[in-house]
């Protein structure tokens, strides 16, 4: 038996590791930890800002990366990603042999590291699990990583309650919070006029955006951003600061729309492919609104008192703040929603309220179960089974 317990983490892209960079503390400072650090998906890409060097710099070791992300933009190759994914991950936790491999979410990435400690016969710890993202195939990957996990750290009651409706032990859900919102509490948070100089640009007043592909979703993608550009170009006096797009099929096109958006534009938009989790955190709380279907505007955004106009299905099924007004993504609709949150009796309701997503101490209380929880006997899973009332015969 090995003296300290072998925990890898898997991350696989800019923003996960922002929910993820606290936990990695934690269990590194842990003298009963063996630290292990999977890099994985647009973390590798060149495209997207090779954003493992973000996790070099802040001081944590890659014990192994995995190639997965394809040059592709369509659903064939996020399949071909995933197959991919499952290759490399299986020559690593081989080599690495952890105890116990920590995933978060409900991402593609997340899905092949899942499905290969499952064949490996290595527990799998699920962060953010039981909650619902109606508009995107993350929904189902979300819940099938649930039912390959062995232990789960939801984020709230009601998240809690429908890992056992998915038939999971109770014994073994744990309610967390949301570790992005430990970052808010963690992080150097610039202010605005640093956030600027290091920009390089004015942003006051600004909208920050962010608009990620809905994968449910038929038809051409750039057409939801066309009627949200509009919208934001009803208000002239705001300046724009747009974050890239993830790596779901779609995205490259919205991308390419974002671009074009700005460059007819001038310096009153400015497109940025990665913030990194300080300025964007920066940027949040420094805005007028945090405009998009980002989850980050439902978890993050309200423990900086900042509103968010939530666009489309993408987020519907998460709980909300007061702070976060759902539109449609019509140009009428958006707009509307962005009077309303700039609205300063709107904004003074805003103050001192709850985030349903907890007291950003996630971190902590996960890297204590990671370590303290018996792994023995782990593995042999039964269904747990709800009790159904009996219905007396007519």
């Amino acid at each position: 038996m090995r003296g300290k317990r072998h925990i890898c983490v898997v991350t696989g892209s800019r923003a996960e590791y922002g929910l993820l960079r606290w936990l990695l503390e934690e269990l590194r400072d842990d003298p009963r930890v063996e630290l292990q650090l999977c890099v994985t998906g647009t973390h590798l890409s060149f495209a997207h800002g090779e954003t493992w060097r973000t996790i070099v710099d802040d001081g944590f070791t890659i014990d192994a990366k995995v190639e997965m992300q394809l040059a592709s933009d369509t659903g064939v190759g996020t399949a071909k990603s995933v197959g991919l994914g499952m290759t490399g991950f299986a020559d690593a936790f081989a080599r690495l042999s952890p105890d116990i491999v920590v995933v978060l979410g409900d991402r593609f990435e997340v899905l092949a590291a899942a499905q290969t400690a499952m064949a490996l016969r290595t527990p799998i710890a699920h962060i953010h699990g039981g909650e619902s993202t109606e508009g995107l195939w993350d929904e189902a990957i979300r819940h099938a990583v649930t039912k390959m996990a062995h232990l789960h750290f939801v984020a709230a009651d009601s998240f809690r309650d429908r890992v056992v409706q998915l038939g999971e032990d109770p014994t073994r859900i744990f309610v967390t919070g949301a570790p992005g919102v430990d970052a808010t509490e963690r992080v150097d948070i610039p202010d605005a006029e640093r956030l600027e100089r290091e920009l390089g640009v004015s942003l006051q007043p600004f909208f920050l955006v962010t608009y990620h592909p809905v994968t449910l979703a038929d038809g051409d993608p750039t057409i939801a951003v066309q009627e949200l550009f509009a919208a934001l170009d009803r208000f002239p006096d705001h300046r724009v600061l747009v974050t890239g797009t993830n790596a779901d099929a779609g995205g490259a096109r919205i991308q390419t729309a974002m671009t074009r958006f700005a460059a007819a534009r001038g310096s009153r938009v400015r497109v940025v492919d990665t913030l990194g989790q300080r300025r964007y955190l920066a940027a949040v709380r420094a805005a007028e609104a945090v405009v998009g279907n980002s989850s980050s505007g439902l978890i993050e955004a309200p423990s900086l008192a900042t509103p968010t106009v939530n666009l489309g299905d993408r987020q519907r099924g998460r709980l909300r703040a007061d702070s976060v007004v759902d539109a449609a993504e019509h140009v009428g609709d958006i707009e509307a929603a962005l009077h309303e949150v700039l609205d300063p009796g709107f904004q003074a309701g805003i103050v001192g309220m709850v985030n349903p997503y907890g007291d950003g101490n996630a971190s902590q209380r996960i890297a204590h179960l990671l370590v303290d929880q018996p792994l023995d006997g782990i593995l042999m899973k039964r269904f747990h089974d709800l009790e159904v009332p009996s219905c007396a015969p007519s």
